[in-house]
């Protein structure tokens, strides 16, 4: 399979980790040799994650997949592989889908070869374990996002070399349930090693690997499993400096980012420009077109439903933060009902997506692409929530009080935002007001769908949560998706990698 060969790109690679990572251009890595004490180890593993940050994976092509499989999100453009992500009508043939697969396996591949190597480090597993685990989370979060993506998939556990070549790319698909049994013991061994903070969130620390966990076990249904992870993370949270930022613009305010204590585990773009589109290209994707910021705004490619925007609290500061009613577009402030006034085709008169284009950082280019973003890809609001839905299932309704009422009384607090470009000050809120009675499932997807809109994470919750029916229904937020099947919770695999492997089988539907 085409995945299977970049083992020999890892070889020549030169690694360029995030920004907060060690950076060390390495040359040749020589299989044998390469690795001679933990220094090695953590140059292999920065490699790792350099992979999520390639615009073929959380640069733009999965993120905004994932944005438009939802019920939030809809489409300004007209490509082929948007449109099918967007109406669910994906072929196998899908141009993001070819990117962000092999991508992912390249991740994966650094993994292995990071996990192996450490392997013939003579050091004691106390002063290596604690490196090496850096790899066994990445190798977790890749395939975290492959089984929720794909169901079951090849797994790949070890290095791929000229003896076991031909052997691996005729893999046939592993059960899901395999699958997940591989990543919660990758996880359990990143939680037993790391520790409990590292000096950037894109380092992954104890509480990384605790809250992916928690997450996994609700994925799968195991409620007891799953609150009892994010109850370990929310009882360590001062030795992890674990906090709601009391600031919710602060998550997407690439100067302040770096600051906040909620990001866990964070993709960082600060001043990464590597080859081979090792930027993020999201601002640009979500931008208005023709709005003054960022030096020409956006390409109008993603655009919110306008029922998200009419049915969201407009007393709820998150909505303040997550969506543009208002830009200068030729130095006229403009209401969104007048944003076609920037008379480009794709542009559309309702809010657009705010979270990634008001404060890009220092290292934005033009439209705000290659931005100093960290990309939260849990935080401690997740964990909050994770624990809240898991105690609805297990009929603690006093914890799922707490918890989805401490995410909820952060919304209220207001803050410093921007609105049509100039920054303002958004004051306390008596809303959203804290819930009382029984909390139920689709209270906190609720809860979920307004604090992370946006941030890829609501089209794994219909799936998970089978809500599609309702998502995409007449009376969804986007309208109905006539094409939309139970099938479509799960993407189809690459079809050049089906022509490849006569040992993989299609998924149903395709």
């Amino acid at each position: 399979m085409k995945a299977y060969k970049y083992l020999f790109l890892l070889i020549g690679l030169s690694i360029i980790g995030c920004s907060d990572l060690e950076e060390e251009p390495v040359g040749v890595l020589s299989p044998d040799g390469f690795f001679q004490s933990t220094k090695e180890i953590q140059t292999s593993a920065n490699g790792a994650f350099t992979a999520a940050i390639n615009e073929k994976f959380w640069g733009r092509k999965l993120s905004i997949a994932l944005m438009l499989r939802s019920d939030m999100v809809g489409l300004a453009s007209n490509e082929t592989r948007r449109v099918e992500q967007d109406e669910l009508t994906t072929l196998a043939s899908n141009g993001m889908i070819s990117e962000f697969w092999p991508k992912t396996y390249e991740g994966i591949a650094a993994a292995n070869l990071t996990i192996a190597g450490a392997e013939e480090v003579d050091l004691p597993v106390e002063a290596k374990n604690p490196v090496t685990a850096q790899a066994y989370f990445a190798r977790a979060f890749y395939y975290f996002h492959l089984v929720r993506q794909f169901g079951d998939v090849p797994y790949i556990g070890e290095p791929i070399t000229p003896e076991n070549t031909t052997q691996i790319a005729t893999l046939a698909k592993t059960p899901a349930s395999e699958v997940y049994e591989n990543i919660i013991a990758d996880l359990e061994f990143a939680k037993a090693w790391l520790p409990d903070t590292q000096a950037s969130r894109a380092i992954p620390a104890k509480s990384a690997a605790s809250s992916y966990l928690a997450l996994v076990y609700l994925t799968m249904g195991e409620w007891q499993n799953a609150f009892d992870e994010a109850k370990e993370v929310i009882d360590n949270a001062g030795a992890y400096g674990l906090a709601l930022d009391p600031d919710f613009q602060n998550l997407f305010n690439a100067d302040k980012i770096d600051a906040s204590p909620e990001p866990i585990f964070a993709l960082d773009y600060n001043n990464v420009e590597a080859p081979d589109n090792a930027y993020d290209q999201i601002a640009p994707m979500t931008g208005i077109r023709g709005d003054d910021r960022n030096s020409g705004g956006g390409w109008s490619v993603a655009v919110p439903a306008l029922a998200v925007y009419e049915t969201w609290n407009p007393a709820d500061y998150r909505r303040a933060v997550s969506m543009d009613d208002g830009a200068f577009i030729d130095g006229n402030l403009e209401p969104y009902t007048n944003f076609i006034v920037s008379g480009h085709q794709f542009a559309k008169n309702q809010p657009y997506i705010a979270k990634y284009t008001r404060f890009p950082g220092p290292f934005a280019r033009g439209n705000a692409r290659a931005t100093s973003h960290n990309y939260s890809m849990i935080r401690y609001a997740e964990v909050l929530l994770i624990a809240a839905e898991a105690a609805v299932e297990l009929g603690d309704n006093a914890s799922a009080l707490m918890y989805i009422n401490e995410v909820r009384a952060r919304a209220r607090k207001g803050g410093d935002t921007q609105i049509g470009g100039v920054t303002v000050t958004v004051g306390e809120s008596t809303e959203p007001a804290d819930l009382t009675g029984t909390v139920t499932v689709e209270d906190v997807l609720e809860e979920r769908r307004l604090e992370f809109a946006f941030e890829g994470i609501r089209w794994y919750d219909i799936a998970r949560r089978k809500i599609g029916a309702q998502a995409f229904g007449p009376s969804g937020l986007e309208g109905e998706k006539p094409f939309f099947t139970d099938d479509d919770y799960l993407m189809p695999l690459p079809e050049d990698e089906l022509e490849r492997n006569p040992n993989l089988t299609q998924n149903p539907g395709y």
